[in-house]
């Protein structure tokens, strides 16, 4: 049987924290946490987030130990819709990472979050 991705999205069993850009901007500077751009380097390019990491969602999985190699490092993901994200956090906790949130909103507010 397949599944259509909002069908995918809702059986992803571990819970998912989703917070604001304005949130996660404010976290970051307390925590030393990683913004996380999952989106691909295209979409990068045209507009990017100058404080993110980006690794597209493709290779995520193969790139990501090399980066953070604390468990407990705080992870903020974004995307262009949060549907990468959203997968991306599921991929990371289940490969051991325990403080992943998902930031829910559009791209220009998550630069204007990071930049203010």
């Amino acid at each position: 049987m397949l599944i259509d991705i909002p069908t995918r999205l809702k059986n992803i069993e571990k819970p998912i924290r989703r917070i604001t850009a304005k949130e996660a901007a404010l976290e970051i500077e307390k925590n030393q946490g990683l913004l996380l751009d999952v989106r691909e380097a295209s979409e990068v390019a045209a507009k990017p987030v100058n404080k993110a990491t980006a690794i597209p969602r493709g290779i995520l999985e193969m790139k990501m130990l090399a980066l953070v190699k604390e468990a407990d490092r705080p992870i903020y993901i974004h995307c262009a819709s949060g549907v990468r994200a959203s997968l991306a956090a599921e991929q990371l906790m289940l490969m051991g990472y325990e403080q992943v949130s998902v930031v829910t909103c559009a791209v220009d507010d998550i630069i204007a979050a990071v930049t203010d």
